[in-house]
């Protein structure tokens, strides 16, 4: 039995590694100055760093209903098994309309069998239990076998985000003028992370150097087994940073394993260029 994995855009997998492991990707919407695009198939995640740092505004939107429904129904019509593993329900509202999509689709195709998954992630947390999945299919897992880990590595993935301005977060109202600006005068900056699909603030560090010291502190305190994981690392268009922070993981904890990619529209739109992000488990299953 063919297993299909199916995931969203907010996973920030490259291409290359969609194709290889035969993984459907769906697009959320991405927004700038009133004109619609479809994230990584009518813009790339470069062209929205450039129009952020030109002073536009860029929001995203879920996967649209429509594109939920074409994907569901391919599936019962070809009579696959599916599994959809989508970005945290907590950040886009993707997870909620794929179990409505799955509902209306299944009313019209009693047959469809498709599992649809709130991965309690995003980004590279996202994408490396969308990897993991996909790999799982290729060594012939049953479907028990990889919702099972799936939902294990859900609830074990950390999320540690660094922005480098509050700028784009206080112009996606996140913030407030005030706490922008005061924190750009005193180079605040903030650590943010995912807590059962939820983003928290976590600290606040002055200064880069202490930035990324602190980020290896949090990765010693909250990891497990480093050194057998593959780390998951995402940048604002900032890939010299991403491969520093790369080598300082591997010096401290021996890891030989690593995914970096740019930090996507999902996620990078709302925190600009300059970002940086580390994914690893806090849990390694023997």
């Amino acid at each position: 039995m063919s297993i299909r994995i199916i995931t969203d855009s907010g996973c920030d997998l490259s291409n290359e590694i969609l194709e290889q492991l035969n993984i459907t990707c769906v697009p959320f919407g991405v927004h700038i100055d009133g004109v619609d695009y479809l994230d990584r198939e009518t813009i790339e995640i470069q062209t929205v760093y450039e129009e952020l740092e030109k002073g536009k505004i860029a929001k995203t939107s879920q996967v649209s209903p429509a594109i939920l429904e074409e994907t569901f129904t391919n599936v019962a019509k070809e009579n696959e098994t599916a599994i959809f593993i989508a970005f945290s329900s907590h950040l886009s509202g993707t997870y909620q309309t794929a179990v409505m999509m799955k509902e209306s689709v299944a009313s019209q195709y009693p047959n469809l069998n498709l599992t649809v998954i709130d991965s309690k992630s995003g980004s590279l947390g996202q994408g490396l239990i969308v990897q993991r999945a996909a790999e799982m299919v290729k060594k012939h897992k049953n479907l028990n076998e990889i919702i099972q880990v799936i939902k294990q590595l859900s609830n074990h993935i950390e999320h540690i985000f660094t922005v480098d301005s509050l700028e784009h977060l206080y112009r996606g109202g996140r913030i407030s003028r005030t706490s922008a600006f005061v924190g750009g005068l005193l180079n605040i900056k903030p650590i943010l992370h995912l807590d059962d699909g939820k983003l928290f603030p976590f600290e606040k560090i002055r200064g880069r150097k202490k930035l990324i010291k602190r980020l290896l502190e949090i990765v010693e305190e909250r990891g497990s087994k480093i050194a057998q994981q593959t780390i998951g690392i995402t940048h604002g268009n900032d890939e010299e940073s991403a491969l520093k922070l790369k080598e300082l993981v591997k010096e401290k904890f021996g890891a030989k394993d690593f995914l970096i990619q740019p930090l996507g529209s999902a996620i990078g739109a709302h925190t600009g260029t300059g970002a940086l992000a580390l994914f690893f488990l806090n849990k390694v299953e023997e």
